[in-house]
């Protein structure tokens, strides 16, 4: 009887096999490992999302002419929307200054000297599916002006501080009142 049942569980486990089956369920009474489907809800496969997607994506746009870098960033945005595409924040870094000065050959007179300023912009979308990503990207680097570049940077903490400009005038006032003795923290009453 013993041998009979074991044959049935047999071929049980190799017809189901040829389906999809959810788990492995061990039988250590047998010995032997029986694949038998569980009940699952079909919710839940539903549920679940076609493609798989990034949590955030942050688009780094930097240029030297403003009022270009600031219409790529608006067409950026506007691709974004038409593709429905959640886009979670837009912010701009405060812009950096450099010079550059230019010898004559051989000397330390200056040649010319340039003043340079560059301009940073980031557009952060979450949730972008995988097949949309780079069609996406396709779509904004066609758009791409001289003097722009465009790069994907993931989401970091150093990103999330470099966001925030110092208030000056707020670390000044902290450091006065650091000299004249600190904060007092007693009230009284």
């Amino acid at each position: 009887m013993l041998k009979n049942f074991s044959t049935i569980i047999n071929r049980l486990t190799h017809q189901v096999r040829g389906r999809n089956s959810c788990r492995t369920i061990t039988s250590s009474f047998f010995g032997d490992t029986a694949v038998g489907p569980l009940y699952e809800p079909p919710y839940l496969e539903a549920m679940k999302p076609p493609y798989p997607s990034y949590d955030v994506v942050n688009f780094r746009i930097t240029g030297y002419d403003f009022p270009i870098l600031e219409s790529y960033q608006r067409f950026v945005h506007k691709i974004a929307e038409q593709l429905d595409l959640d886009v979670s924040d837009c912010w701009a870094h405060p812009p950096k200054k450099e010079q550059i000065v230019r010898y004559r050959p051989s000397s330390t007179v200056v040649d010319a000297q340039y003043d340079l300023t560059t301009y940073e912009r980031y557009v952060q979308i979450s949730d972008l599916q995988a097949p949309i990503y780079p069609i996406f990207l396709r779509f904004i680097q066609s758009g791409l002006p001289e003097g722009v570049t465009l790069s994907v940077v993931h989401q970091t903490d150093i990103i999330e501080e470099s966001r925030y400009v110092p208030d000056k005038d707020l670390i000044e006032l902290k450091a006065q009142l650091d000299a004249a003795g600190g904060p007092i923290l007693s009230r009284r009453r």
